[in-house]
């Protein structure tokens, strides 16, 4: 046995160590130099290997480096004892000198025997590998690198931390690096532990570190930077979907002045992209424009497809025109996202070109592009190049899908050309495909509004026979057209089957009554109306009033008044309107018969108006008040802000009546009424002394008349008793009544002279004439009859005659309606 035996520097536990590994089998004859040699420098690499190992645990953690590497060394640093090799019996076989201990800094090597050898690094970094994968972390980790016999450099770090697989070991080794002197900022040390976070998905610590790698890029006043940290931190969370953390690095890498790499931006952009934010993405973009960073083919092919699909056409085409300039080559994604986009903008002239384009670049149409294209060409009324495409893409192969038949239907049946339209829609049944109700109704309502009944019936009877339930706009343009066309049976028929499939008919039933109303077809209206009764359809009392009044202007009397007594029967309002209508008629009858019938048609109103004119004709004896108080009470019932218009229209209609019976007092009674109502306001205008006027513009015939008596009497009186005299009077009759009211006055010889829309006298003149006993009685009494208009002109010829005596007579019956 061969045994060791050094000097007491060197402790026993690693002698007993160390003789335990030197022992050797050998015959007890003397060992030869050399294998003595050969085991001195055993004995010396095991020394210094286990020397540190065999130092307790708790010794170290109180010791401090110095006094650790004196367990190796004396003070001076100069050699250990001698170091002999002993056989069984004790006695010397070799002996030699050990090894010295190097300061850290000062001779990176070590002495082997008389060698002067270098440390290698790989011992140095197996030697760091070894502690970080023994003690982990912690103080004792710490304290153990502190203890190294040799000074790390950051070459020995970055390659430990490629060796070291536990990522928590190598944040432990890093974080001990950065408080030591020598630590100089590394961007392969960030970019190692980034890559081992990475994998390990955890993304909070990447986080942490990006923050320490922050801070220690601005404490230094070199300003030095991890650019590869930087990008490969942003790439790794933004190819994890870590959307604000991602921006927020991208934004303080900014800050820091790094430059960001076109992967890093084009993985930024591909993130928000993916998370529907185009906008941040072209915020991105457009700093990387600023930044002068070059685009890659990448970056074009993810940027041009979301600026045209975002309606950004100029940004996004100018690129695809700088892609070409630097001999990139569009992708298929690139063509398609600029035709898809250009069309539906409606610049079809640019989405054309670049379709041409795309061909010459060797990419072949996709069935989407054609009916991208072929959709926007339809949709800007260009049928003719739609069809065109359409051919083209069938052509290549391509069979059109259902919702392309119905564009291509829709979109010609929309611009009136049905036979091109028709003609597809055959091709879609042949090809398997059952139309939609929106084409049939389509197709249906074109024809119905171009009034092609037969084309439109056969499309209703090919949709029903289908299955299909046509719709509400399908029903009412058909019932339209053959309400339009007279066709009342088969309207009857139609609205029935509607009826049966479940769809409110009242409504569509009414549109058909309002339709034969309008065209003035009262014997279909009415037919119309009895076969809705009879199939439990109703109507609304507006269209009931308008058949009526309809009935009324056609003389219809005996079909009036049943809808009359129905609108009645309903609480449909019979207003002062409804009353003077059916009254004008009365006034314009002729036929005894018909009169019989209008006035049962008047009682049937069951109006005020109607107990107000029946009163008017009975005498005081009956009314038990004078005409005047009656007529004044009539006019204070009623609603002036409502029935303001209504009631100056029943006037003037009233006072027609009114005339043409003879019954003049009454009508100057009404006519003084409503005047005193404010109904004609601007009638009499007293214009001081100057002129006094009376406008009958807007009066009926048998109103002007009694206006202009009326009125006349009171200037009479305001001219005999107050002895005012104008110095003109005018009467502004319009063209139309100037004629009537001119013969009126001319029968007893007035001084108005007649113009074009005015007749007007000096005031003088109309003084003289107000003298004349014939303008008492005309004033005072009632418009004259011949009689007396012969009996003022014998008074003319012979005065002496005593017209004093035959102004006492009594006055002349009212005239009768033949003499007016």
């Amino acid at each position: 046995m061969l045994r060791l035996r050094t000097a007491k520097s060197i402790p026993r536990n690693v002698i007993s160590t160390l003789n335990r590994t030197t022992t050797i089998s050998a015959t007890p004859s003397p060992l030869n130099p050399s294998l003595a040699a050969n085991l001195h420098s055993l004995s010396i690499r095991l020394l210094r290997s286990f020397t540190v190992c065999s130092v307790s645990r708790n010794t170290v953690a109180n010791q401090s480096p110095s006094l650790y590497r004196s367990l190796c060394s004396s003070e001076s640093s100069g050699w250990t004892e001698e170091v002999e090799y002993l056989d069984e019996s004790g006695s010397v076989i070799h002996s030699g000198k050990g090894i010295r201990s190097v300061e850290p800094g000062v001779d990176d090597h070590v002495m082997v025997g008389g060698l002067k050898k270098p440390l290698m690094n790989a011992s140095a970094v197996a030697k760091i590998v070894e502690v970080v994968q023994r003690w982990k972390w912690g103080p004792e980790l710490e304290t153990h690198l502190d203890k190294l016999q040799f000074l790390p450099s950051m070459v020995h770090v970055k390659q430990s931390l490629k060796i070291v697989e536990d990522v928590d070991a190598g944040l432990s080794l890093f974080r001990w690096v950065k408080k030591q002197p020598w630590y100089v900022p590394c961007d392969e040390c960030y970019v190692v532990l980034f890559d081992g976070l990475n994998k390990g998905k955890d993304f909070e610590g990447i986080q942490k570190l990006f923050e320490e790698m922050v801070q220690d890029s601005g404490r230094r006043s070199d300003h030095h930077h991890s650019l590869g940290a930087y990008n490969q931190v942003i790439q790794y969370l933004a190819k994890a979907e870590k959307l604000e953390v991602a921006f927020c690095c991208f934004k303080k890498a900014q800050d820091c002045g790094c430059k960001i790499d076109t992967q890093t931006y084009n993985n930024l952009m591909m993130l928000f992209l993916n998370k529907g934010l185009p906008y941040k993405a072209f915020e991105i973009y457009e700093s990387m424009e600023k930044t002068d960073s070059l685009l890659d083919g990448s970056t074009y092919e993810l940027i041009i497809p979301s600026l045209a699909k975002s309606g950004r056409l100029d940004a996004a085409f100018k690129l695809f025109q700088q892609m070409k300039e630097r001999k990139l080559r569009p992708s298929f994604s690139v063509f398609a996202s600029l035709v898809d986009s250009m069309g539906k903008a409606g610049r079809l002239d640019t989405s054309m070109k670049v379709y041409m384009e795309m061909q010459g670049f060797g990419h072949r149409p996709s069935a989407t592009m054609f009916v991208s294209l072929i959709d926007s060409y339809a949709k800007a009324g260009k049928l003719d190049t739609a069809l065109r495409l359409w051919d083209e893409m069938k052509s290549s192969g391509f069979r059109p899908n259902f919702g392309l038949y119905t564009m291509i239907i829709e979109s010609h049946a929309k611009s009136g050309k049905l036979e091109v339209a028709m003609s597809v829609f055959k091709d879609m049944e042949k090809a398997g495909f059952l139309p939609t109700p929106s084409t049939y109704s389509c197709l249906l309502e074109m024809h119905a509004g171009s009034g092609q009944v037969d084309s439109a019936m056969k499309i209703y009877n090919s949709m029903t026979n289908a299955g299909l339930r046509p719709g509400l706009s399908s029903y009412i343009s058909l019932l339209t057209l053959l309400a339009n066309k007279r066709l009342v049976d088969v309207a009857g028929k139609i609205l029935l089957e509607m009826k049966a499939m479940g769809y409110s008919v009242d409504v569509c039933a009414s549109d058909v009554l309002m339709i034969y109303i309008k065209d003035a077809s009262v014997d279909l209206a009415l037919k119309w109306l009895r076969f809705m009764g009879s199939s439990g359809i109703k109507t609304n009392n507006f269209i009931i009033r308008q058949l009526f009044e309809s009935c009324m202007k056609n003389g219809l009397y005996d079909s009036a008044r049943p809808l009359l007594e129905t609108l009645v029967h309903s609480s449909g309002k019979v207003d002062l309107v409804l009353y003077t209508s059916i009254l004008a008629h009365l006034v314009r009858c002729q036929d005894e018969d018909k009169e019989r019938q209008l006035m049962s048609i008047l009682s049937t109103t069951k109006h005020k108006a109607h107990a107000f004119m029946c009163g008017l004709f009975t005498g005081p004896e009956q009314r038990k008040q004078p005409v005047l108080t009656f007529v004044r009470e009539f006019y204070q019932g009623i609603d002036y802000e409502l029935e303001e218009g209504a009631a100056r229209y029943f006037v003037n209609v009233l006072l027609n009546y009114l005339v043409l019976m003879g019954q003049i007092n009454r009508a100057r009674c009404v006519w003084k009424v409503a005047y005193e109502n404010k109904l004609f306001p601007k009638a009499i205008v007293f214009d001081q002394h100057i002129a006094w006027s009376l406008d009958v513009r807007n009066l009926s015939v048998g109103a002007a008349l009694i206006a202009v008596v009326h009125t006349l009497h009171r200037f009479r009186k305001r001219m005999l008793y107050y002895g005012v005299v104008p110095r003109r009077i005018k009467l502004v009759t319009g063209p139309t009544l100037k004629i009537v009211i001119a013969q009126m006055l001319s029968s007893v010889e007035s001084p108005f002279e007649v113009s074009k829309v005015v007749l007007r006298a000096p005031g003088d003149s109309v003084m003289e004439w107000f003298k004349k006993p014939i303008v008492q009685q005309f004033l005072l009494n009632e418009i004259p009859s011949r009689a007396d208009i012969l009996m003022h002109k014998l008074n003319v010829m012979f005065p002496s005659s005593a017209p004093e005596l035959r102004s006492m007579f009594p006055p002349k019956p009212i005239m009768s309606s033949k003499s007016f």
